[in-house]
Protein backbone atom coordinates (compact mmCIF):
# COMPACT_ATOMS: atom_id res chain seq x y z
CA UNK A 1 0.00 0.00 0.00
CA UNK A 2 0.96 3.03 -0.74
CA UNK A 3 1.63 6.11 1.90
CA UNK A 4 -0.33 9.10 1.83
CA UNK A 5 1.90 12.36 0.21
CA UNK A 6 2.13 14.81 2.87
CA UNK A 7 1.76 18.31 1.96
CA UNK A 8 3.92 20.86 3.59
CA UNK A 9 5.18 24.42 3.64
CA UNK A 10 8.86 25.22 4.15
CA UNK A 11 7.63 27.03 7.15
CA UNK A 12 5.80 23.47 8.20
CA UNK A 13 9.20 21.46 7.26
CA UNK A 14 10.94 23.29 8.99
CA UNK A 15 8.70 22.86 12.40
CA UNK A 16 8.74 19.17 11.62
CA UNK A 17 12.47 19.15 11.45
CA UNK A 18 12.35 21.08 14.70
CA UNK A 19 10.78 19.15 16.34
CA UNK A 20 11.92 15.66 15.72
CA UNK A 21 15.33 17.01 16.68
CA UNK A 22 14.11 18.37 19.84
CA UNK A 23 12.37 14.67 20.43
CA UNK A 24 15.26 12.90 19.61
CA UNK A 25 17.90 14.85 21.44
CA UNK A 26 16.57 16.44 24.31
CA UNK A 27 13.23 14.46 25.07
CA UNK A 28 14.62 11.23 24.74
CA UNK A 29 17.55 12.48 27.48
CA UNK A 30 15.16 13.71 29.47
CA UNK A 31 13.06 10.63 30.14
CA UNK A 32 15.45 7.94 29.76
CA UNK A 33 16.38 9.59 33.15
CA UNK A 34 12.81 9.59 34.55
CA UNK A 35 13.00 6.28 33.66
CA UNK A 36 16.97 5.73 35.70
CA UNK A 37 15.50 7.35 38.84
CA UNK A 38 12.14 5.45 38.48
CA UNK A 39 13.90 2.04 38.72
CA UNK A 40 16.79 3.20 41.92
CA UNK A 41 13.37 3.33 43.74
CA UNK A 42 13.24 -0.45 43.18
CA UNK A 43 10.20 -3.03 42.86
CA UNK A 44 9.06 -1.54 39.27
CA UNK A 45 5.88 -3.53 39.83
CA UNK A 46 4.13 -0.82 41.61
CA UNK A 47 5.71 2.01 40.52
CA UNK A 48 3.87 4.53 38.77
CA UNK A 49 6.92 6.74 38.35
CA UNK A 50 8.10 4.33 35.91
CA UNK A 51 4.78 3.12 34.48
CA UNK A 52 4.81 7.13 33.33
CA UNK A 53 8.14 7.46 32.23
CA UNK A 54 7.68 4.15 30.27
CA UNK A 55 4.06 5.44 29.09
CA UNK A 56 6.19 9.10 27.96
CA UNK A 57 8.77 7.31 26.15
CA UNK A 58 6.38 5.04 23.94
CA UNK A 59 4.73 8.20 23.16
CA UNK A 60 7.70 9.97 22.26
CA UNK A 61 9.03 6.78 20.57
CA UNK A 62 5.45 6.87 18.39
CA UNK A 63 5.28 10.51 17.37
CA UNK A 64 9.37 10.32 16.43
CA UNK A 65 8.32 7.21 13.92
CA UNK A 66 5.31 9.95 12.67
CA UNK A 67 7.47 12.59 11.44
CA UNK A 68 10.33 10.45 10.40
CA UNK A 69 7.15 8.71 8.14
CA UNK A 70 5.69 12.21 7.06
CA UNK A 71 9.13 13.40 6.37
CA UNK A 72 10.01 10.62 4.19
CA UNK A 73 6.54 11.40 2.41
CA UNK A 74 6.77 15.16 2.13
CA UNK A 75 6.09 17.29 -0.92
CA UNK A 76 7.32 20.53 -0.25
CA UNK A 77 4.89 23.52 -2.37
CA UNK A 78 6.57 26.32 -3.19
CA UNK A 79 4.57 29.11 -1.70
CA UNK A 80 6.50 31.83 -4.76
CA UNK A 81 4.34 29.87 -7.07
CA UNK A 82 1.21 29.47 -5.51
CA UNK A 83 1.62 33.90 -4.45
CA UNK A 84 1.66 34.58 -8.52
CA UNK A 85 -1.51 32.54 -9.15
CA UNK A 86 -4.90 33.77 -9.73
CA UNK A 87 -6.07 30.40 -8.17
CA UNK A 88 -7.01 29.22 -4.98
CA UNK A 89 -3.55 26.66 -4.21
CA UNK A 90 -2.20 24.86 -0.97
CA UNK A 91 0.24 27.62 0.18
CA UNK A 92 -2.63 30.69 -1.17
CA UNK A 93 -4.04 32.78 1.36
CA UNK A 94 -7.63 33.49 0.86
CA UNK A 95 -10.36 36.55 2.00
CA UNK A 96 -13.20 35.21 2.10
CA UNK A 97 -16.68 36.97 2.72
CA UNK A 98 -20.21 34.99 4.17
CA UNK A 99 -22.70 35.54 1.90
CA UNK A 100 -25.04 35.22 4.88
CA UNK A 101 -23.99 37.34 7.60
CA UNK A 102 -21.11 39.35 5.62
CA UNK A 103 -18.51 38.45 8.12
CA UNK A 104 -15.27 38.41 6.10
CA UNK A 105 -12.79 35.57 7.05
CA UNK A 106 -8.93 34.84 5.88
CA UNK A 107 -7.29 31.58 5.62
CA UNK A 108 -4.23 29.65 4.53
CA UNK A 109 -4.56 26.69 2.67
CA UNK A 110 -2.28 23.98 4.07
CA UNK A 111 -1.40 20.25 3.94
CA UNK A 112 -3.34 18.57 6.84
CA UNK A 113 0.05 17.56 8.48
CA UNK A 114 0.17 21.75 9.14
CA UNK A 115 -3.31 22.34 9.65
CA UNK A 116 -4.45 24.79 13.02
CA UNK A 117 -7.71 26.19 12.57
CA UNK A 118 -6.97 28.76 15.70
CA UNK A 119 -4.29 30.16 13.28
CA UNK A 120 -6.77 30.43 10.12
CA UNK A 121 -4.29 27.70 8.48
CA UNK A 122 -6.78 25.28 7.19
CA UNK A 123 -6.53 22.04 5.78
CA UNK A 124 -6.79 21.08 1.83
CA UNK A 125 -8.85 18.32 2.91
CA UNK A 126 -11.09 20.37 5.08
CA UNK A 127 -14.76 20.88 3.48
CA UNK A 128 -13.48 24.79 2.91
CA UNK A 129 -10.53 23.90 1.68
CA UNK A 130 -11.67 21.62 -0.44
CA UNK A 131 -14.35 24.22 -1.76
CA UNK A 132 -11.79 26.80 -1.82
CA UNK A 133 -9.01 25.25 -3.94
CA UNK A 134 -9.22 25.79 -8.21
CA UNK A 135 -11.29 28.61 -7.45
CA UNK A 136 -10.53 32.53 -8.61
CA UNK A 137 -11.57 36.19 -7.24
CA UNK A 138 -15.21 36.30 -7.19
CA UNK A 139 -16.00 33.10 -7.09
CA UNK A 140 -18.81 31.79 -5.24
CA UNK A 141 -18.39 28.42 -3.52
CA UNK A 142 -20.84 26.40 -1.10
CA UNK A 143 -19.29 24.49 1.72
CA UNK A 144 -21.52 21.62 3.57
CA UNK A 145 -20.46 21.84 7.42
CA UNK A 146 -22.33 20.18 10.06
CA UNK A 147 -24.40 22.99 10.69
CA UNK A 148 -25.61 23.18 7.22
CA UNK A 149 -23.87 24.88 3.75
CA UNK A 150 -22.00 28.47 4.08
CA UNK A 151 -22.14 30.08 0.81
CA UNK A 152 -18.21 31.97 0.39
CA UNK A 153 -17.21 35.28 -1.97
CA UNK A 154 -13.40 35.03 -2.43
CA UNK A 155 -12.87 38.02 -2.22
CA UNK A 156 -8.95 37.98 -2.42
CA UNK A 157 -5.92 35.46 -2.63
CA UNK A 158 -2.42 35.86 -2.02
Amino acid sequence: MAEKEVILTLAGLAKLEGELEHLKTVRRREVAERIKQALEFGDISENSEYDDAKNEQAFIEGRILTIEKMLRNAKVIDEEESKNNDVVTVGSKVKVKDLEDGEENEYVIVGSAEADPMASKISNESPVGKALLGQKVGDTVEVKVPAGTVKYEIIAIE
